[in-house]
């Protein structure tokens, strides 16, 4: 009897068998990490993304763009035909390159927005340049998080309480807030939230708060918005293969393991998750507002 795996002739493109599986190296950077030094480096579908024009003419803000997810759905974005800015912290300047080298050799408009997003006044600047540089701004992405994890409610110190909710929640907020001056009927926010808000993790106490206040944010903000023609939804990410893990997201020992418990046998790759956003972003999901879109590999959390 044959074992081996049988795939469908008809997928030419990647699939659920396509992506790299557990064990993986133990392997740490300090926060925020960089994309482009983990092993395997993650795939945000710089080879794989194909557009098809869905965004032509719109206007992007994503934070977080460097890396991860961010940078997922800024190169998904860019092929779909948005013109794009992303924002990223300086110690991210060399992921953020490769996302601005790859998309303007390709011919799309890619802004880079470097800046620390925990003060009012910086995330005011960074809409305001964003309008600016685009010419306008019909697309937002709440996607930049911190994710360290702390074993005990005894170790976790409220500059680092702080920090993740400054960055997660406060950020969120700031930023929708003054892009509301620029963004017109038939606008998209998204917000990245997490299979944490539903299913939170011992370790991940302060993080897993965050991410169940995002989807409060967005249920509740999509119903203030929704007379003026601005959709609000959310991604909720299970375990994805991203700097933000390898950097204090997650303990070395589960590194190894990660994304193992899933019913696929592994983490998402950035790439596999894009499509989600691009989908929220699309005129095509016009009646789409207030929802939690969950990919987890199967588990089902959402």
């Amino acid at each position: 009897m044959n074992s081996e795996k049988k795939i469908s002739p008809s997928l030419n493109q990647p699939h659920v068998d396509s992506f790299p599986t557990p064990p993986f190296e133990k392997q740490k950077q300090p926060f925020p990490g960089l994309a482009n030094k983990m092993i395997p480096v993650p795939d945000h579908g710089e080879t794989t993304y194909k557009g098809s024009s869905r965004l032509k003419g719109r206007k992007a803000l994503i934070t977080g763009g460097d890396s991860g997810i961010g940078r997922a759905v800024a190169i998904a974005f860019a092929r779909e035909g948005a013109d794009v800015a992303i924002n990223y912290l300086p110690q991210e300047e060399s992921d953020a390159q490769e996302v601005v080298k790859l998309l303007s050799e390709e011919g799309h408009k890619i802004i880079a927005l470097p800046g620390d997003i925990r003060t009012e006044i910086f995330c005011k600047t960074l809409v305001e340049e964003a309008a600016e540089k685009l010419g306008g701004l019909d697309l937002l992405v709440n996607n930049a998080g911190r994710q360290q994890f702390c074993d005990s409610i005894k170790d976790l110190t409220t500059e680092a309480f702080d920090a993740t909710f400054k960055t997660n929640v406060y950020a969120l907020f700031w930023i929708t807030k003054a892009a509301l001056h620029y963004l017109p009927r038939g606008s998209s926010i998204i917000n990245t939230s997490s299979v944490q808000a539903f299913l939170p993790s011992d370790n991940l106490l302060d993080y897993s708060q965050t991410k169940a206040s995002i989807v409060a944010f967005t249920k509740s903000l999509a119903k203030q918005l929704g007379p003026e023609g601005i959709r609000v939804n959310a991604v909720a990410p299970g375990p994805y293969w991203t700097a933000l893990q390898i950097s204090g997201g997650q303990p070395q020992e589960k590194i190894e393991k990660f994304g193992e418990q899933a019913p696929l046998g592994r983490p998402g790759q950035p790439a596999e998750i894009a499509a989600l956003y691009v989908a929220f972003a699309s005129p095509e999901s016009s009646y789409s507002s207030g929802q939690v879109w969950c990919s987890d590999g199967g588990t089902g959390t959402v």
